[in-house]
């Protein structure tokens, strides 16, 4: 997701907008959810927004993953042409346009509402700060610490159901032998994904801490990093070589069918799985932390509404806002994502048995890990996703030059 922008061009950038008429306006909102699961999720906001009556809500949907819409979003706001809404992941990703002024101010209606009362874990809505003003609105808990398998396909193979990462290594070739895929991937930030999980599910909490939140480069240089390496050299042995350039719902469709036997992949690949009217914890199941480390990151997405003078779209915006946080909205739409509800005062019945699993392990302060986007800037995030790709690609790459290029990012980080 690197992008850059300089203050100077978003001091220069304009600010106009305008839409629809003086009692309801079109408001787009723009969002790179366009996977079946994801599609069927941003239906729940936008017929929730539209029934309140008056503002309609304008799909902007951007295809592809975040990497490729968000310098999209940033170009349209910096052009002067800003959307009503934007989705944009809970962290840094609109960090410049904050400092420079370009984005909705919801301090107000935040207080009015009270979302530090119910708004949990608490770092999500401090992500959302800037100088003590909220700029954003976290609608979702989204963990990428998950691995998805099909157990049927391990059966059918004859080998027993995985439920820790060794344990899937060890059935491995056994799926080769049958002609399964044992691990699906796909586009470089899937593979940086599964590097980036190993690191607190296989290395530890302490380890991801130091290396991502305090930036160590000694951390980063340790023999317990190193084995992370090694498990990540393990896991490109594993992959088919048709992976490169494969969407992240095409290979959890794989899972699917039964092609191949996992994918390590946040817990918006439920979203899939639910559309396939697959049902959790028999057709498919989970393994948080690769099975061993009960952990969980808290990312996830927020919507921010850039600045306009348009005074209808600012209302628009504050309803949007208002809806994104209701009780009604935040159960609906998560349970269709496949992620947790920011709410901690909502009822979670209807959850499935991944889910339940992750309410579980949330429960635990202790097991709760803030997200790269919460530590990273995107320029760092860019420059790890390149090593790895570049790692998983490359066979001759060894594990030590990997490292040695991994802690000279870490020194350099912000």
């Amino acid at each position: 997701m690197r992008y850059r922008t300089s203050l100077a061009m978003l001091a220069a950038s304009t600010l106009l907008w305008t839409a629809g008429s003086a009692s309801a306006v079109d408001l787009e909102v723009t969002h790179w959810w366009t996977s079946g699961g994801e599609a069927a999720a941003v239906k729940v906001l936008a017929d929730s927004f539209d029934k309140q009556g008056g503002d309609k809500w304008v799909d902007g949907a951007i295809a592809g993953s975040g990497s490729t819409a968000t310098p999209i979003i940033v170009s349209r706001i910096l052009g002067g042409n800003p959307m009503g809404a934007t989705q944009l992941n809970t962290g840094r990703d609109a960090e410049d346009l904050v400092k420079a002024g370009m984005m909705t101010d919801l301090s107000d209606l935040a207080a009015k509402e009270g979302w530090a009362d119910f708004i949990r874990p608490k770092k999500l809505l401090d992500a959302c700060k800037y100088e003590g003003k909220i700029y954003c609105v976290p609608v979702n808990i989204h963990s990428a610490q998950w691995m998805w398998i099909n157990p049927n396909t391990f059966k059918e193979a004859g080998v027993a159901v995985p439920t820790n990462w060794k344990e899937f290594v060890a059935a491995a070739p056994t799926l080769k032998e049958k002609g399964i895929i044992p691990l699906a991937t796909g586009e470089a930030w899937q593979v940086n994904t599964i590097f980036n999980v190993m690191i607190p599910s296989l290395g530890g909490k302490e380890l991801f801490r130091k290396v991502y939140e305090l930036k160590d480069p000694e951390a980063a240089a340790s023999p317990e990093m190193k084995a992370v390496w090694d498990s990540f050299a393990q896991a490109r042995t594993l992959v088919d070589p048709g992976y490169v350039g494969r969407s992240w719902n095409e290979a959890t469709n794989l899972v699917i069918t039964g092609k191949a036997g996992a994918q390590v992949m946040g817990d918006w690949a439920q979203g899939e799985f639910g559309l396939a009217k697959k049902v959790a914890g028999t057709d498919y199941d989970c393994l948080p932390g690769l099975g061993g480390n009960a952990i969980l990151d808290t990312g996830g997405d927020a919507f921010y509404f850039p600045k306009n003078q348009n005074p209808e779209i600012t209302k628009a915006q504050l309803k949007l806002a208002s809806l994104l946080l209701s009780k009604e909205t935040q159960v609906a739409f998560n349970l269709a994502k496949g992620s947790l509800p920011v709410r901690g005062d909502v009822d979670l019945e209807a959850a499935n048995a991944c889910m339940k699993k992750g309410i579980e392990i949330l429960k635990s302060p202790e097991n709760i890990l803030p997200s790269l986007n919460q530590n990273l800037t995107a320029d760092t995030k860019g420059q790890i996703e390149d090593l790895t790709k570049e790692f998983f690609a490359d066979p001759n790459m060894t594990v030590d030059d990997a490292q040695a290029r991994f802690v000279e990012i870490i020194k350099q980080a912000q």
